[in-house]
């Protein structure tokens, strides 16, 4: 059978009558494949560069008292004369447009304040291609797939007990790794950014939970339903600590050897390490994935850990260890995220900026302040050279694949769990680079190299896109099993509940196959069908390529 559609020809008042030979009709149409690229640097150039600059916002002199400079505004001018992208292909130059950021100086003593509009250097822009020009070459920021921030229960089989037994990861996009283990003695311990290990018992009291009683209580209801007494053995491993002051002392020591403990300075790095802003960052992704994890219903706004987060990842942990709970699967793609270019980008600017915060504090305490002004504080390189790194070395910035259209298009779809805070080929196991069930019409299964990066490298099946948290969404079709009888899809279906009128006589039995004349006997009653072979498929694919990538 032949199926023909009308297509738009672009630039044009005319359509494209297209004919196609395939077995079964296409149902959706395919979307727009490099919509990934262009959104995400979009997304960058209007929102990540205003966050990353209230971010940086405001940077105050050494004592706090004097000066204090912000970042108030931006705008990406014109791109210089002679710099239009077939002039850069043609004379090897960079296709970009000139950054100018609104710099505010405030000087406390005078309560002077001084504003200038500072060049921050040119910005490679992206073409409407999806692809960036320089030095005269086109290249292709690949989109990389990394674990999600967020908290992981896994298990495995203690040797000498034979036990399984649960640990646990927090990994937040910015900040100290917190992981958590039970040993075979039914121990729970932390482990702050892979560091000696501490009680949880003692993590617990040096965030307030000071009194035996009161940590038991914390765990009475998950410690019910389990045959050890994990909090309770716990407390007896670390007899000495009984108070919140001792704890920290305690916590501050061991990861801090050979430094003079205080308990100012032990509350201060506890508070720092996991609940100020600058330092430790859930990002929205974290948070989210936090929340729907523990079933806790913390503001997404909040981007740092609450003493709640901590409870709740203790308490997974006993029932996971008691069987009441199961431990998650690390290589379903729920459990990773794609950072796409303005992610990538956003990243790689962020540590320009805070080099350059280093040379701005510098500068304040070297400058006068009756000759101080805001071009005399900033100096642009480190942001410059940030961005030069990444555009011309990083392992995700690449000559573009330009064998044919279906390679360059590819190779915008493509996925690479390798790059900065990925996988390296050296260590990556099986499993990682396996193909998985989630993958079914999320990533294609064929395409990836061979050799070292095998699973390592992928692409984007046809009908994929990436949501705004990063995750790999694929459209589906749901199974509709139940029809009016005057709708004509029910011809060829199978009756999965017989059909009966008001005096309760039956009209059509249970099993029947539906033909026009039981369509017309039925007329407008609703009728129960079993879809295809199965009345228990809720959802098909949305189309018979879904599967695959575009080449």
């Amino acid at each position: 059978m032949v199926f023909s559609s009308a297509a738009p020809v672009p630039g044009t008042s005319h359509t494209l009558t297209r004919k196609s030979y395939a077995k079964l009709p296409h149902v959706l149409d395919v979307p727009n494949l490099i919509k990934v690229q262009l959104d995400s640097f979009q997304r960058f150039q209007e929102e990540g560069l205003r966050q990353l600059l209230e971010e940086v916002s405001p940077i105050k002199d050494l004592t706090g008292n004097r000066l204090e400079l912000s970042f108030v505004a931006y705008e990406y001018r014109e791109p210089r004369p002679g710099h239009s992208e077939q002039e850069c292909h043609e004379r090897d130059l960079t296709y970009s447009a000139p950054l100018y950021v609104k710099v505010r100086l405030l000087v406390k003593d005078t309560g002077e304040i001084k504003e200038q509009d500072l060049f921050f250097g040119d910005i490679p822009l992206m073409t409407a291609k999806g692809t960036f020009i320089t030095s005269g070459a086109e290249r292709v920021v690949v989109s990389q797939l990394l674990r999600s921030p967020g908290v992981y229960f896994t298990c495995e089989e203690d040797p000498v007990s034979g036990k399984s037994l649960c640990s646990a990861k927090l990994i937040p996009t910015r900040g100290a790794w917190l992981e958590f283990e039970t040993s075979n003695r039914n121990v729970i311990s932390a482990k702050i950014d892979g560091k000696r290990k501490i009680p949880v018992t003692t993590l617990l009291r040096g965030l307030g939970y000071s009194g035996d009683e009161e940590l038991q209580k914390l765990f009475e209801k998950e410690e019910s339903v389990s045959d050890y007494k994990f909090i309770d053995t716990t407390l007896e491993r670390d007899p000495l600590i009984k108070d919140e002051k001792e704890a920290l002392l305690d916590m501050y020591r061991k990861l801090h050897p050979g430094e003079l403990p205080s308990l100012d300075n032990a509350r201060k790095w506890m508070h720092g390490l996991f609940f100020e802003a600058a330092r430790y960052d859930l990002g929205s992704v974290g948070r989210y994935k936090l929340n729907k994890r523990l079933g806790v219903d913390v503001d997404l706004k909040e981007r740092t850990l609450t003493n709640e987060d901590i409870i709740e990842i203790i308490r997974h942990i006993i029932l996971i260890n008691a069987g009441q709970d199961n431990p998650d699967d690390i290589d379903h793609l729920g459990n990773r995220r794609v950072r796409t270019i303005g992610e990538l980008v956003q990243t790689q600017f962020r540590i320009g900026f805070l080099r350059l915060e280093q040379v701005v504090r510098e500068r304040m305490s070297i400058i006068s302040t009756e000759a101080i002004t805001p071009s005399a504080l900033v100096n642009i390189r480190p942001i410059v050279a940030a961005v030069r790194e990444f555009f011309g070395g990083s392992q995700l910035s690449q000559f573009m694949d330009q064998t044919n259209p279906l390679a360059e298009l590819t190779h915008k779809r493509r996925l690479s769990a390798m790059g900065p805070g990925g996988l390296s080929r050296d260590r990556a196991g099986f499993e990682v680079r396996d193909v998985h069930f989630s993958h079914y019409g999320r990533i294609c299964p064929i395409e990836t190299p061979e050799g070292p990066n095998i699973g390592l490298i992928g692409s984007l099946a046809t009908y994929s896109i990436i949501n705004e948290y990063g995750f790999i969404e694929t459209p589906y079709r749901r199974v509709i099993n139940e029809l009016k009888g005057n709708d004509e899809r029910l011809l060829g279906k199978t009756v999965a509940e017989a059909v009966t009128d008001s005096k309760g006589t039956t009209l059509v039995k249970a099993g029947t196959v539906i033909t026009p004349q039981i369509v017309a006997k039925l007329k407008k009653k609703t009728v129960k069908v079993i879809p295809f072979v199965s009345d228990e498929i809720v959802y098909l694919p949305a189309d018979e390529e879904d599967k695959y990538t575009i080449a």
